[in-house]
């Protein structure tokens, strides 16, 4: 008999956005798993979108990752921050804590410096709260 997949239980990390959200040409935003699971996302994000999204920012951070260690020629190099500019705007993404991103869409004329400030305080908040939280008993393994 197989056993259900289970997913492990996170808090709703959505509370860090809406600063961000507030910020001039800002459009969407979401917390992301290193894993490709949404752990948070701006409240206009279609479910489909943000799940899409999660899915290939784990990958592209991943191979930002790759790359970056190939470059080098390290392996312990680490991705600060991953830009990536379109004719629709623009996608920043940073490491927000322990196998979690922060991933912000922008119109083309947002303020990236502006964007890219309020992430990092938005970081530094998420890893406060995470750090002075008690631990969650998430129940015994079935």
């Amino acid at each position: 008999m197989n056993s259900p997949t289970r997913r492990r239980v996170t808090e709703d990390k959505t509370w860090v956005l809406a600063p961000l959200l507030e910020l001039p040409h800002v459009i969407h935003a979401a917390v992301i798993s290193g894993d490709g699971f949404i752990e948070g996302c701006s409240p206009g994000l279609q479910r489909d979108s943000a799940e899409g999204v999660a899915a290939m920012m784990s990958a592209l951070q991943g191979a930002g990752r790759a790359v970056t260690a190939a470059f080098a020629g390290r392996d312990d190099a680490k991705l600060r921050q991953t830009v990536i500019e379109s004719d629709e705007g623009f996608v920043f993404a940073i490491p927000a804590g322990e196998n979690t991103c922060l991933a912000v869409f922008c119109a083309p004329e947002v303020n990236m410096g502006v964007v890219a400030h309020h992430m990092q305080i938005q970081v530094t908040t998420l890893g406060k709260k995470v750090m002075s939280s008690p631990a969650r008993d998430i129940g015994s393994p079935a």
